[in-house]
C-alpha cells in the first residue's frame, strides 16, 4: 500500500514538473514573439521610410545610382510575406545601406539643406533608436528564452514539445559594428 502511494506522489511531482517547465517554456516563447513583433514595427516603419529618403537623395545625386538601387531593391520586397529570419536579415541589409546614403548628403550641401530630407532624416534616426532599444529587448528575450530551451531540466521538456532555439539579432559586419558619423 505504502509503495503505491510513493509511485503516485512521484508521479504527481513529476507531473507538475513537467507542467511548470512547459508553462515557463510557453510564457517565453510569447515573450519572444512580443519582442519580435516590437521589433518589427519599428523595422517596417523604417521599410517605409526609405523610398521617400531615396527620392530625395536622388534628385541630388543621379549619378549614385547604385548605391540608391541597392537600397530600393531591399525595399522592392514584399515585407508582410517575410519569415522572421529574411525580416532580420533584410534589416540587416538595409542599416549597412543607410550610412551609405547619409554619406552621399556629406557631398552635397544643397542636399543637407532641403527640408523634407532633414525632416526625413530626423524621422530616420528617431526609428534607428527605437529599432536599437527594441533589438536589445528582443535579444534579451530570445536569450532568457534560449537558456531555457537548452538547461536542464526544461531542454527535456523543450526537446518533447519541440521548443526550438530562436535566433539572436546580430550585426554581421565589421562596417555596421563602427560608429556612423552623420552631420547636418
Amino acid at each position: 500500500m505504502i509503495p503505491i502511494i510513493i509511485i503516485i506522489a512521484i508521479a504527481a511531482i513529476l507531473i507538475l514538473i513537467v507542467i511548470g517547465c512547459y508553462n515557463k517554456l510557453v510564457k517565453q516563447k510569447i515573450t519572444v514573439e512580443e519582442a519580435f513583433s516590437t521589433m518589427d514595427v519599428y523595422l517596417k516603419k523604417r521599410f517605409d521610410l526609405i523610398p521617400n529618403l531615396v527620392e530625395t537623395v536622388k534628385g541630388y545625386a543621379k549619378h549614385e545610382e547604385g548605391t540608391l538601387s541597392k537600397v530600393v531593391s531591399l525595399r522592392n520586397q514584399n515585407y508582410s510575406s517575410m519569415s522572421q529570419e529574411e525580416k532580420l536579415a533584410n534589416s540587416a541589409a538595409v542599416s549597412q545601406a543607410i550610412p551609405k546614403i547619409m554619406a552621399l548628403a556629406e557631398s552635397y550641401p544643397d542636399l543637407k539643406a532641403n527640408q523634407n530630407f532633414m525632416e526625413l532624416s530626423i524621422q530616420l534616426e528617431t526609428v534607428e533608436n527605437d529599432i536599437a532599444s527594441a533589438r536589445k529587448y528582443y535579444n534579451g528575450a530570445v536569450k532568457r528564452y534560449n537558456m531555457t530551451v537548452q538547461t536542464v531540466p526544461t531542454n527535456m521538456i523543450a526537446g518533447m514539445f519541440h521548443f526550438e532555439v530562436k535566433p539572436m539579432f546580430e550585426v554581421d559586419s565589421v562596417e555596421e559594428r563602427q560608429n556612423v558619423k552623420v552631420k547636418f
